[in-house]
């Protein structure tokens, strides 16, 4: 026969703190929490200490989601297919006073064009993509920017029209999202 506790919120936090921390059992997990006390809403409230328990957090395994594919951004030949993305700012600055890098890599070749600003603004990355990609490699077919404002406005949306290039927004910090 299985004995459960039943208990009001105030015991019901001292004991899922004293279970969890190791005193009767060690780091329980929500569920395994939820199991050895009765209350209403008690495993929601054993998931939510798990999840203010830093020792978990740090600690616990986290494959508790099953790996997404990769989605594969080829091109179908040279410098057709650009990535531009910004780096910085970057402390300390460089001995030139410069905190910002722009970055473009070739999905076909990997091939990379970088520069260093002190500043960047609308109009230097319409610059540096004409003079550092279209008169040096060609008209590319796509150009794949994140959603940053120095990179995405109203001066890259004229020169993709202007050139008939297909201009694509990636989610920040989501590469797999960038095709």
């Amino acid at each position: 026969m299985l004995r459960r506790l039943v208990v009001d919120q105030q015991e019901a936090e001292q004991i899922i703190e004293e279970v969890h921390e190791g005193t009767f059992s060690t780091h329980a997990n929500g569920h395994a929490l939820a199991h050895k006390i009765l209350r209403t809403k008690l495993e929601s409230d054993c998931y939510q200490h798990v999840q203010k328990c830093i020792k978990c957090q740090t600690h616990a395994d986290h494959i508790n989601v099953a790996p997404s594919t990769l989605h594969n951004l080829t091109s179908p030949w040279p410098f057709s297919k650009w990535g531009i993305d910004l780096i910085g700012p970057i402390k300390p600055k460089a001995s030139n006073g410069h905190r910002f890098i722009l970055v473009a890599i070739d999905y076909f070749t990997k091939w990379v064009e970088s520069i260093s600003y002190s500043t960047v603004m609308h109009s230097i990355v319409v610059k540096f993509i004409k003079r550092d990609i279209i008169c040096q490699y060609g008209l590319p077919v796509h150009i794949i920017i994140d959603n940053g404002t120095n990179l995405n406005n109203k001066m890259m949306t004229k020169l993709c029209e202007q050139f008939k290039i297909r201009h694509h927004n990636s989610t920040p910090y989501r590469s797999k999202m960038s095709g």
